[in-house]
């Protein structure tokens, strides 16, 4: 009997050390994880390849694994274009002109590896020919972005800037959710990509 006993102990205390190191494995920071910390490179990938950093993202780990964020755009990659009674900052590409549309709303300017809403919506752009005049706003182009071990890829998709033209509903609720978006082919644009590293 005590023999058996001393059997059962020991598998139970096998069992709460395993269940521990499990705890605390998932806990832990993954080496290949991308850090929501510190300051990272804003780079537009073209469709022939050049890359063009366009600023920097500033990152800040709060206690509650959230992290605030604050974009700084280099004002020498841009170029001043007044479209429709508005400036806006813009970079050339073979055909088409891609302008920086800053959210026009108060947001929160916090985001998780599994919600990057609120950085999506500060990398706002929308584009247009260089023959066309005033914005495009119809011409809206959504980064979505995915975190990878190097960073986070951000894939073009297509979105009607007028949306945000008016205050949205929920002013905490980034408004441009998955079904207000649409994919666009591969190459269809310039800039397909952008990367933050």
């Amino acid at each position: 009997m005590r023999l058996s006993e001393r059997h059962v102990g020991t598998a139970s205390i096998r069992v709460r050390v395993l269940a521990a190191a499990l705890v605390l494995a998932a806990a832990a920071p993954r080496a290949d994880a991308f850090e929501l910390d510190g300051e990272r490179r804003i780079t537009l990938h073209a469709r022939d390849g050049t890359a063009l950093d366009i600023g920097r993202v500033h990152f800040q780990r709060r206690d509650d694994g959230r992290s605030t964020f604050r974009i700084q755009l280099d004002p020498t990659r841009f170029t001043d274009h007044f479209l429709s009674m508005r400036e806006f900052k813009c970079v050339p590409g073979q055909g088409e002109i891609l302008c920086h549309v800053p959210y026009p709303h108060k947001q929160r300017a916090e985001v998780t590896a599994a919600d990057l809403a609120w950085l999506e919506h500060s990398l706002l752009f929308m584009y247009k020919t260089p023959a066309e005049f005033g914005a495009r706003l119809w011409n809206g182009i959504y980064f979505k972005l995915t975190p990878n071990a190097s960073g986070l890829e951000g894939v073009a998709q297509a979105v009607d800037l007028n949306l945000i033209s008016a205050p949205p509903a929920q002013a905490d609720v980034a408004p441009f959710k998955p079904a207000l978006r649409d994919d666009i082919a591969p190459n269809a644009r310039w800039f397909s990509r952008l990367t933050i590293r």
